[in-house]
């Protein structure tokens, strides 16, 4: 096992043991028998180990879902890529519940790890080949991202199988959420075209009188 990996077990087996805001970098270092020197090599923060276990998370679900048939609809695809990753994270639902209150605790944290769960989303998305791209598209991320804490909180508090349900729920809500995002972007497009043409040949005609100014007729 590498030592990166060593370093996220150790992590996780003692926020599964104590609250993880009790946890110091020296306790990781001596869990996964390594130097705080070498720890400082591989993360710079306890977020950042957090970060390395949702990037780990990412990969075992793409690997997973990646030969999937994609011919059902996209609802039913996004499920099955989320329960994936549920199945992935159940061994560690004691130590990622610790992980959750200690964040809660730290709004700089839980922005950060806000961020990993965004892009975790991202691939989460892509997987189940749903557009997320533009602005629509990170409204998808964002929305996506806090449906899935919600669906984190069920599982810590009630088990696997609420949280599916709960994930269920996200979904359907999602979805009706991003139809009528969809219906207003496609209504207000023609507008924001005529606002970005109106912006470009503003543009243009402040460039060439600035260049005007710039270098005089030769004549004046």
């Amino acid at each position: 096992m590498s030592a990166r990996n060593r370093v996220i077990d150790a992590a996780l087996s003692l926020a599964a043991r104590r609250d993880f805001g009790d946890v110091s970098l020296t306790d990781i270092a001596h869990e996964a028998e390594i130097s705080l020197a070498d720890l400082r090599d591989l993360f710079p923060s306890k977020g950042a180990i957090i970060g390395g276990f949702n990037r780990k998370v990412d990969r075992d679900v793409l690997d997973a879902v990646s030969t999937q048939d994609s011919h059902d609809p996209a609802r039913d695809r996004l499920y099955e890529v989320l329960r994936k990753r549920l199945e992935t994270l159940e061994p560690y639902r004691d130590a990622l519940s610790s992980v959750a209150r200690w964040a809660a605790r730290d709004p700089l944290t839980a922005t950060a790890l806000n961020r990993e769960t965004v892009n975790s989303m991202r691939f989460m998305l892509e997987a189940a080949d749903i557009d997320c791209d533009g602005p629509v598209g990170s409204l998808k991320l964002q929305g996506l991202a806090l449906a899935w804490g919600r669906v984190l909180d069920a599982w810590f508090q009630d088990g696997f199988s609420f949280a599916l349900e709960t994930l269920d729920r996200e979904i359907a809500r999602g979805e009706r959420y991003v139809e009528h995002v969809e219906d207003f972007a496609r209504i207000t497009r023609p507008f924001t075209d005529m606002a970005n043409r109106l912006f470009e040949i503003g543009g243009f005609k402040r460039r060439h009188s600035t260049i005007d100014d710039d270098y005089p007729h030769p004549s004046a």
